[in-house]
């Protein structure tokens, strides 16, 4: 069993192409397109192989797509285990404008899921004899999966000893918070969510950090500032960490390779703060890179020693 575990309900095969302008009621032609594993969880799997990490990448599949997801996974070396879906996977769709330089990204529902199929994931992390040291649970949850999901493998995590990481949204994020969390990286607006309150100023976020902590809501709090880095939030006190500023090419996939970077720091047993500057030099050098694509590691690398000699 691999130490770390990556959980993904609602995958993806992501499609990207290019065309040279998109215009309304024309028919655009594109050019050949690639394809790319996509989800949370399997986003951060993929960032961690990308840094150098192993890791196991547990997500739904069904049909063609799921197929054509597992077949670029393996050509990606990343382990994984597919528990088989009756529907089809999703298929997104990115196209880069040529004349513009912009990015049209179409995200489709995730199929509905059914209770066998989503509680699967429940049942193996209950039942395994070798435990991973770090479940990731990430992304949106598709239709048929309660938003309790994620509490219930917290209540998992709490009763076996794992430690659950949770980057997800909404209901699902504000129901998991609070029972066996480990960390969690939610934005401003999200960090508002779980404070209770509609919305947060900068002024006001080192507070509403330390009451979500002294709540029990999780152990670790990061919260991602976008292009100003992140915030950490321990029993210890509060840091942060700054981007630096960098030629951004798309911000596709920043914040996965951001828990990627973090997951693999705290197994090589980083302190929090280095764990937190690897995190956003993973997520800035995903920035710099083309479309999908995700951080590499000279960049990552390059950008982490860069954040210890300045933060």
């Amino acid at each position: 069993m691999q130490k770390i575990v990556t959980i993904t309900l609602n995958p993806a095969l992501d499609k990207s192409t290019v065309a040279d302008r998109v215009v309304q009621e024309k028919k655009i032609r594109c050019g050949v397109p690639t394809y790319e594993p996509g989800g949370g969880g399997i986003n951060v799997s993929r960032a961690i192989k990308k840094l150098g990490g192993e890791s196991c990448a547990w997500f739904l599949s069904g049909g063609p797509a799921g197929e054509r997801l597992e077949e670029l996974l393996h050509e990606e070396g990343v382990n994984f285990w597919a528990a088989k879906a009756r529907n089809w996977t999703r298929e997104n769709l990115m196209v880069y404008e040529k004349a513009t330089g912009e990015q049209y990204r179409f995200g489709m529902p995730g199929p509905e899921v059914s209770e066998p199929e989503w509680r699967q994931f429940i049942d193996r992390l209950e039942q395994l004899e070798e435990l991973p040291e770090f479940v990731v649970a990430s992304g949106s949850l598709p239709p048929g999966v309660p938003d309790d999901f994620y509490y219930q493998l917290a209540l998992v995590a709490h009763k076996r000893g794992f430690k659950l990481i949770v980057d997800t949204s909404g209901k699902a994020l504000m129901k998991a918070a609070g029972e066996g969390l480990y960390l969690i990286k939610p934005n401003l607006g999200e960090l508002a969510e779980l404070a209770g309150r509609e919305q947060i100023t900068a002024m006001e976020q080192e507070d509403i950090a330390k009451k979500v902590l002294a709540d029990g809501k999780c152990e670790v709090l990061v919260v991602s500032l976008g292009p100003r880095g992140a915030m950490l939030a321990t029993k210890e006190g509060i840091h942060y960490v700054a981007s630096p500023t960098v030629k951004q090419l798309s911000a596709v996939g920043a914040g996965d390779s951001m828990v990627g970077g973090m997951v693999l720091s705290l197994l090589k047993g980083c302190s929090m703060l280095d764990v937190v500057r690897y995190g956003v030099a993973a997520g800035t050098a995903c920035t710099m890179t083309p479309g999908s694509e995700l951080c590499r590691k000279e960049d990552t690398e390059q950008i982490f020693k860069w954040l210890q000699d300045h933060s």
